[in-house]
Order: structure tokens, then sequence, then C-alpha cells
């Protein structure tokens, strides 16, 4: 099959001919439309004319152009959004942990003012977990043997006792708190110095004050401190707070119910206190002296007496004394020999005893034992 060109260019001059000629045209129409403007008009009039063509043209494209947006931009905000909720949490953390920190500084800020209060070496703790026993009122803290933890030594935070140290580890210890059944405290009302001992109510978490009168002057508010008679806890720490007081009359006792300043569930970090309180020594034990052994020494001490006034007596004539004594008399605890024993009861006569010529009179002898 023979190809032949299009009927176009079959038709008069040379294809060669034409391209030059319309080429020189258009030649000629872009210098004057960029040297005069001659065609900015024409231009527009076709751009408007042509304008909804355009547009009707690339609607298609538009068209898929926004359908990809539209699942992309999607998918994007999806992924933005899953990146938030964890940048969220992740502050939501952070955010906690600072005010867990705040509230631990804090804490440890108050600490060391009471530390600087209380009158000793003391030691910072932190609590580690509750005792296994649930019936109990006890907790573990961090600090043992090692560190110079004995046992009985006091614990305390900020606002007041806590408990005391009774089970020590290498390197744990575990304190009882005042709540519990078996701990007991002596307190005394900060505002009249009323003495008692608070005893701990277990679950409750409140301290007993028992075997107070029922016209005790006691009151609702008062606050309970150490009184120091015990010689454990320092005098001056402060313990507890009354909550209820019950007067009977026709009871032996009253009932006051109390609740301790301590904030042991607020709290993390306790102190221990390492240097009880100095307690005056003990005066020297008395010898017990047995009755019998007591009569028989008296006994002695006064024969001894005795015999030392009457020797006295028989050296210095007419000095005053036993000598001057009716005759038949005798000191005590001395009797004299037989052969001196007046036969009669009658009294000497008194010149006898008062002139210097008279014959010497006969010395009492000692009763031989």
């Amino acid at each position: 099959m023979e190809y032949s060109p299009p009927p176009l260019f079959k038709q008069g001059a040379p294809a060669r001919v034409k391209m030059t000629l319309f080429a020189c045209i258009s030649i000629a129409l872009l210098l004057a439309d960029a040297r005069m403007h001659a065609l900015t008009t024409v231009r527009q009039v076709v751009g408007t004319v042509l304008y909804p063509l355009q547009m009707a043209a690339l609607m298609p494209r538009d068209a898929l152009y926004g359908v990809g947006d539209y699942f992309s931009s999607q998918a994007a905000l999806e992924r933005q959004v899953r990146d938030l909720k964890q940048q969220q949490i992740v502050s939501a953390q952070a955010m906690q942990q600072a005010q867990l920190h705040n509230a631990e500084n804090a804490q440890l800020r108050k600490l060391l003012d009471a530390r600087e209060r209380v009158p000793g070496k003391s030691l910072l703790a932190e609590i580690l977990y509750d005792a296994r026993d649930s019936a109990s009122r006890k907790i573990v803290l961090d600090r043992g043997v090692q560190q110079g933890v004995a046992l009985g030594l006091p614990v305390i935070d900020n606002q007041g006792v806590v408990g005391q140290v009774t089970r020590v580890f290498p390197f744990t210890s575990e304190v009882t708190l005042l709540t519990d059944k078996e701990q007991a405290i002596p307190v005394q009302v900060l505002r009249n110095g009323l003495r008692s001992v608070a005893y701990g109510r277990g679950q409750s978490g409140q301290l007993d004050l028992r075997f107070m009168a029922p016209n005790a002057d006691v009151q609702v508010g008062d606050i309970l401190i150490t009184s120091g008679i015990d010689g454990v806890y320092p005098a001056g720490l402060a313990v507890a707070r009354v909550m209820q007081v019950e007067n009977n009359a026709n009871g032996a006792f009253g009932r006051v119910v109390c609740q301790p300043l301590a904030g042991i569930q607020n709290h993390s970090q306790l102190l221990i206190l390492m240097s009880p309180p100095e307690l005056p020594p003990r005066p020297p034990e008395e010898e017990v002296i047995k009755p019998g052994r007591k009569g028989k020494a008296a006994k002695e001490a006064a024969a001894a007496a005795a015999a030392a006034a009457a020797a006295t007596a028989g050296a210095t004539p007419g000095a005053a004394g036993p000598a001057a004594a009716p005759a038949g008399t005798t000191p005590a605890g001395v009797t004299p020999a037989p052969a001196q024993r007046p036969a009669a009861a009658a009294p000497a006569p008194a010149p006898a005893a008062a002139s210097p010529s008279a014959a010497p009179r006969a010395e009492p002898k000692k009763e031989t034992r």
C-alpha cells in the first residue's frame, strides 16, 4: 500500500514553503506582541472563551488528585492523633512523677526541719511495705543493723510520733505503729499536764486513754504529747488529738478516743531517733537488814554505850551520872557483882557519895557473856 500525504499538503504550494510562511507569520506576531502589546486584548478574549473548556478538561485530573489527597490526609490525621495520644500519656506520666517528686521534696523539707528541732541524732528511712499480718499495724523500713538501728528506737515524722522499732534485720527493720493493739505510750495533755497512757485500737487507727477518772480534765481538741517518763520517747513530741470524751458518772473510768497526728498513710519517709533520751543514774540500792540482826545490833550498841558511861563515872568521883543514883540501881545493861550487891533496898546515905574521905566505892563489873 502506497503512502500518500494528507490532502492539506497535496494542494497548493509545497510543504516547505507553507512551513516557512507560517513560521514567519508566528515570528512577526511574537515581535508585535512583545514590542507593541497588540495581542493582549485578543489573548484575554481567547482565554475567557476557552476557560470553561479548560476547566472541563481539568476536572478528571482534579478529581483524581482530590481522592488521593483525601485518603492521604485521613491517614496522616489518624497517625497524628495516635502520636498525640501517646504524647499525652507520656506527658501525664511525667506530670504525675513531677507532682510525686514535689510532694516528696516538700515532705523531706519538713522532715529536715523536724530533724533540727529534735535533740540528738536521727536517721532518715523510707517505708518499703506493710507487714504481712493484716491484724497488726506494722511497717518495714529500709534501715537495719548495718545503719545502726537497734530495738526500741522511736520513729517519728514531721507531725508526731509514728511508732517504735520492734524487730531489726541486717538491712531492714520492723516498726510497730502506735495504733497497734500491743503498743502503749505514756502521754500528757498539753493544756494542763495531765498524764496518762495511750493504747492502740488496732485496725480502727485510733488510740484510747484507759483508766481515766470520769471527772478528768480532758476536752475534745486537746493535744497529747509524750511525757518522757518511759525513757524511750523524748518528752514533748506530738502524739494525738482528742476526738471523743465519754464521761460515765456510774462507771469507774471514763473513755477518751484520740486520733494520731502522724501522717503514716500519706508519706513514705520517716525519721528514726538514734539517740535515746538521757536519764539520771539510779541511786545505789540500800542494804536490807533482817529484823533479828537489827535488834541484836541495837542491843550491842546500847550495852557498849552504857559500859563506857559507867567507866567514866568510876574514874571521876563526885561526877554526876550513874554514881549519884540511889544504891541498888544499876546502869542499863550492867549487873553488879554478887559481893557488892546490897542486902537491903534502902538507899545509901547521901554524904557517903559526896565525902572524899569515905571508903572507895566498888566499880561495877561488866556482865560476862
